[in-house]
């Protein structure tokens, strides 16, 4: 029934498989913006600078991240949520409790295999901290995508229909229960899935959340029928939704490298993006045939900046001039995490960020870059808006005469 339903799954053109962990750049990007979002966790609690509520903290941060990679993880910052009345999850004014998360997340971003890692969850469920369970492991599996797959409600009763299990939700041995059998499923069919345990908890997820049937659909009462249709129409209005996104994610990408062309720059899209097109003319002829080398960066640094999503080089070097990051539903301080994390590498004072963004998001922007952390790290970050770079892009080719003339249309928050 497995394989059936493996089949089912991914050909489904419009199953969490398809839209988020085949074909969505962001999931790859989020990767190492939700380490850094955690290694910040950790910091803030070694230092006694974590605060005693969920909002505003860089936990919150990293639960934005993560809840803006599909429906999969729809939810998942509502168990971090500090409920006063029950005073959970209690990581946040009791002292010891949030020095054992900070010291679990630390553990499990320096483990290097699942049994480092099933021992530190062993320990935590231990010390039985109130209202902390495996929601965690939605944020470990962004860690370790190979050994621990994310667990929510859909998940979890989508793999108790598929492998006949009763687990409850809320229990770490329930969690590890779901993960072994997973874990085992998965290498007998990694062929028609990935190693990545995300494929096969997107599979439980579609089970769960009832948007694919274990048999045939006739056996379903009038009601059921109905439910099951109702819930296929809103995933196609989503996924209608998030091409319309994409599609104009990828003209604002269009316009930022014919601009930079027109200015006598080398320009670049984002490595993942490079076989892209907008109205016929393709990135693969406007971008640089080969990414600048960078060798004093370290791989996994030069990873992350090949995945920004348009950046202008002085022609010829390996000068960063502008570097650009187009947002659409993903979180705004995610690409605001990335441009600092260029600026940290590779900045020498004569370039400029920015952030592009639909106009509906505006208040967005100036919030994210409102952030105290953001300001005082001091990176020149401007922000642009879908509307005035689509209106101004010709303009801006025949009359500019370097990337400054971007000033006339980007805007800074005071």
């Amino acid at each position: 029934m497995l394989s059936s339903l493996i089949q089912q799954y991914t050909a489904d053109p419009e199953s969490v498989y398809t839209t988020w962990f085949v074909n969505a750049p962001e999931r790859l990007k989020a990767f190492r913006t939700i380490r850094r979002g955690i290694m910040q966790v950790v910091d803030d609690i070694k230092n006694g600078a974590f605060p005693n509520d969920f909002k505003g903290s860089s936990l919150e941060f990293v639960l934005n991240a993560i809840t803006e990679q599909k429906q999969v993880f729809e939810g998942a910052s509502h168990p971090f949520y500090w409920k006063p009345k029950l005073r959970i999850p209690d990581i946040y004014e009791h002292p010891d409790n949030k020095r054992a998360f900070g010291q679990f997340l630390d553990a499990c971003l320096r483990a290097k295999n699942e049994d480092q890692l099933i021992r530190q969850i062993i320990a935590l469920d231990a010390l039985k901290i109130k209202g902390l369970g495996p929601a965690v492991a939605s944020i470990l599996y962004f860690l370790h995508p190979t050994l621990l797959p994310p667990c929510n409600t859909a998940i979890l009763n989508g793999f108790n229909a598929i492998f006949r299990e009763n687990l409850k939700l809320g229990s770490w041995p329930a969690y590890l229960r779901m993960r072994q059998v997973l874990v085992e499923a998965n290498a007998r069919h990694r062929n028609e899935l990935s190693a990545d345990l995300g494929a096969i908890a997107g599979l439980c997820f579609e089970v769960g959340a009832q948007k694919m049937l274990l048999g045939p659909d006739e056996y379903l009462s009038k009601p059921e029928r109905d439910k099951l249709t109702k819930l296929l129409d809103k995933r196609h209005a989503t996924i209608v939704a998030e091409q319309q996104e994409e599609s104009q994610h990828t003209e604002m990408q269009y316009h930022l490298l014919r601009i930079g062309r027109a200015l006598g720059y080398d320009v670049t899209a984002a490595s993942n993006d490079r076989g892209r097109s907008y109205q016929g003319n393709s990135f693969t002829f406007l971008s640089l045939n080969a990414f600048p080398a960078f060798p004093t960066l370290d791989a996994d640094t030069l990873a992350t900046i090949r995945l920004i999503d348009v950046l202008w080089f002085e022609r010829g070097t390996d000068n960063v001039i502008a570097a650009f990051e187009v947002e659409k539903s993903t979180s705004i301080y995610s690409g605001i995490l990335r441009l600092s994390d260029l600026a940290c590498t590779i900045a020498d004072g004569d370039e400029t960020f920015y952030i592009v963004a639909p106009d509906a998001r505006q208040q967005d922007v100036v919030a994210q870059l409102s952030r105290p952390s953001i300001r005082q790290a001091g990176v020149p970050m401007r922000y642009i808006l879908f509307s005035e770079l689509r209106t101004h892009c010709d303009a801006l080719c025949k009359l500019g005469d370097d990337h400054r003339i971007l000033h006339k249309i980007a805007r800074v928050v005071e």
